[in-house]
Formats: C-alpha cells, sequence, structure tokens
C-alpha cells in the first residue's frame, strides 16, 4: 500500500492524452456535491465530471450544474444502481468512482491515476484514514474491518477496506464488471470481482475526513450491514461453490449423525431397529448432505466456466497506458 502525497504542478497537464471519467453518484449532496467537483476539477482539470443524480429532493443538481459537472439521472434508487447505468454509459480510458459526500481527499487522485497506469493495474482502491477523529459513524469503523477480514479470509486476497467508496479503475476492469448490486452493497461486489478475476491492483491511503455542515449520511448500520453481510454470503454461493456447499452439506450430515448414532448403537446392542422415523429421517439427511456436495462440485465447474468467459470479455480491451492504448 502507498500514501497519497500532495498533488505537484506538473500534473496540470500530464492526462490530457487519456480520456478521464469521474463518476459522482449523489442523492441530497447540495451542501457538498459543488466542492466535489471543484476539488476534482483541481486534482485533474482535463477530466470529465459526471454527477450521478440518484432521486435528490435538494438542490443537488443545481449545485452540480454551478460547478461545471456533467449532470445526469439515474432513477431507480440506489448507489448500485447508479455505478451500473455510469458504466454502462460512460467511454473512456480511466474510470473515477468517489462519493459526493465531501469526505475523500480529492487531492489522492494524480497518485491513483499514476499507480493505475504505472503499473499496469485495473483497480486502485483509496483506503480511509482519518483525518478527523469523528470521520467514522460508530460502530461503521469495526463492522468494515470485520468485513475486510472475513473477504479477505474467503476469497484468499488481502483488502484493507471493502466499503470504500473511492476507486479509480481501467476500461478493461469497468467493461467487464456485471454490477449486479442495487445499493451501497456495491463496493462489496466491486472488491470480490477484482479478487475473483485476479486482476492486478493495488491501495493507496487517502485521507478521510467528516461531513460538511448540512450533509447527512445515507448509510444506516444495521440494515445497510445486514444486506453486506447477505450479499458477501451469495458471492460465496457464486464464487466459492465448493466452499459453500461443503459447509452447508456439513451441517446437514451432522445433523444427521445426531439423529442417527443412537439408532446404530440400538442396533449393535439388539440387533434390532426399533425407531424407524428416526433410521429413515438420518438416511435422508445423509443422502441431502452427499447430494448437496456433489451439487457444489457441479456448480464449481460452471463457475469455472463463467470465469474463463469474464476473463476473455476483459481481455478484449488493452491495459491502461498513456498514450497507446488510448480510447479513440
Amino acid at each position: 500500500m502507498t500514501i497519497a502525497q500532495p498533488v505537484e504542478e506538473h500534473h496540470t497537464h500530464m492526462y490530457d492524452d487519456l480520456k478521464i471519467a469521474a463518476i459522482v453518484p449523489c442523492h441530497n449532496e447540495e451542501a457538498a456535491v459543488g466542492t466535489v467537483v471543484a476539488e476534482l476539477r483541481a486534482a485533474v482539470p482535463s477530466m470529465d465530471i459526471y454527477v450521478y443524480d440518484n432521486n435528490s429532493t435538494d438542490a443537488t443538481v443545481e449545485r452540480a450544474l454551478e460547478a461545471g459537472a456533467i449532470v445526469r439521472h439515474e432513477w431507480v434508487k440506489g448507489k448500485g444502481n447508479v455505478v451500473r447505468r455510469a458504466f454502462a454509459d460512460i467511454e473512456a480510458d480511466v474510470y473515477v468512482l468517489i462519493d459526493g459526500d465531501d469526505t475523500y481527499d480529492a487531492a489522492a487522485l494524480p497518485q491513483m491515476i499514476d499507480e493505475l497506469l504505472a503499473g499496469p493495474l485495473d483497480h486502485v482502491l483509496g483506503v480511509r484514514a482519518q483525518v478527523t477523529e469523528s470521520a467514522y459513524r460508530p460502530g461503521h469503523e469495526a463492522g468494515n474491518r470485520a468485513f475486510n477480514n472475513l473477504v479477505s479470509a474467503i476469497f484468499g486476497t488481502r483488502v484493507n477496506d471493502m466499503l470504500s467508496g473511492y476507486r479509480v479503475f481501467s476500461r478493461r476492469f469497468v467493461k467487464s464488471f456485471p454490477a449486479v448490486s442495487r445499493e451501497f452493497e456495491i463496493e462489496t461486489e466491486l472488491t470480490v470481482h477484482s479478487s475473483s478475476l485476479r486482476v492486478p491492483q493495488t491501495e493507496v491511503t487517502v485521507g478521510f475526513k467528516d461531513r460538511p455542515a448540512g450533509s447527512e449520511s445515507k448509510l444506516n448500520t444495521y440494515s445497510d450491514g445486514i444486506k453486506i453481510l447477505s450479499l458477501i454470503v451469495q458471492l460465496v454461493r457464486h464464487e466459492r461453490p465448493v466452499l459453500f456447499h461443503s459447509i452447508l452439506g456439513g451441517v446437514v450430515f451432522l445433523i444427521a449423525l445426531i439423529v442417527g448414532i443412537p439408532v446404530i448403537v440400538e442396533f449393535f446392542q439388539t440387533g434390532e431397529v426399533a425407531r424407524f422415523p428416526s433410521a429413515i429421517l438420518a438416511s435422508s439427511l445423509a443422502i441431502i448432505a452427499a447430494l448437496t456436495l456433489l451439487l457444489g462440485f457441479i456448480l464449481d465447474g460452471i463457475t469455472r466456466s463463467r470465469r474463463e468467459n469474464a476473463r476473455l470479455s476483459y481481455l478484449r480491451y488493452p491495459a491502461p497506458s498513456r498514450p497507446t492504448g488510448r480510447l479513440d
């Protein structure tokens, strides 16, 4: 992991040969969006900045237009829907995703783009480092850490801030990303997609501060946490089917043993099976456990085929570079 350095003067024109697009999802961010757009413009002047309004009821659109952003709308509620729409609609060499709440250090962007191009990489994750003590809401930091450890253990790639909303992507990452999440689970899906496809990626430490006065968080600690955990379970089922079905089948087989052991012991003692219902239940559960494990192996073959297709889709696009490989 690298630490973001202050923007230097030479960055002003160094991206003129690249088409860079910043995607800023917003819902009721009138107090912050103007500052975010201005800071992004100062960091990378040649960048196109797209503010995606997601059913705002305040002056978010007006503030974004005043700041010089390109404003588009996604009427289906949810950050995941915004990202899905933006990734489909926007054509660029490099994509930037950043929240519109003015909590992330936009000045770190040139270094993140440099990391992407120099690799070349496909995903640069901005790992949040608090510059104010109250930047994280109560419980969010601990929950984020727990999710980081869980996903890192399951998918085998160390992630230090899977819920960060500040990322830089290559074109080939964006155009091969399925984007099925609807709401704030989108960060988890991005992280798992990176690990599953094993794309070259890195992390950069970026500043993280409090929201400006008048801006309110849209996150709900418990309901969004449950949604993220549910998505992780679904992604394990889809991306690690043998692991998922082995655990599920193991639980069912354990229940079969608990029910069946007394029947077996009684049979060896008396030579008779007196508890037919228990015997039938135990044998049925054992069969179900075996079928569950078999299903895991079948789905693993399908998953491998799906990953190969995703890889081929990913390889249709050139690696990020400057100036060769630039989008015409």
